[in-house]
């Protein structure tokens, strides 16, 4: 992965990457993803609001539907390496 710089950061490892609807993201995966979400409903209303944003809409050109059948990525990682000769 890089950083906002495009440098290598980190190197990570996917261990699970699943197609789901919105509406089977559980809290364990919410509070998992490290952004400080209490709950899958925290985590859900978050992520509509992205991606209703006036910058989703404008890349888009049209807003998005978002609803609990609504298709996302959900991936696991673990990290396998951190490069800090950046640093």
């Amino acid at each position: 992965m890089l950083d906002s710089a495009g440098r290598r950061d980190v190197t990570i490892e996917l261990v699970d990457v699943r197609v789901v609807p919105m509406k089977d993201v559980d809290d364990d995966f919410a509070r998992a993803e490290g952004r400080g979400y209490s709950d899958a409903a925290e985590w859900k209303s978050a992520h509509e609001e992205f991606f209703q944003s006036q910058g989703v809409n404008a890349y888009l050109g049209r807003t998005p539907a978002i609803d609990g059948d609504t298709l996302v990525v959900a991936q696991r990682f673990r990290v396998v390496e951190t490069d800090s000769s950046d640093q």
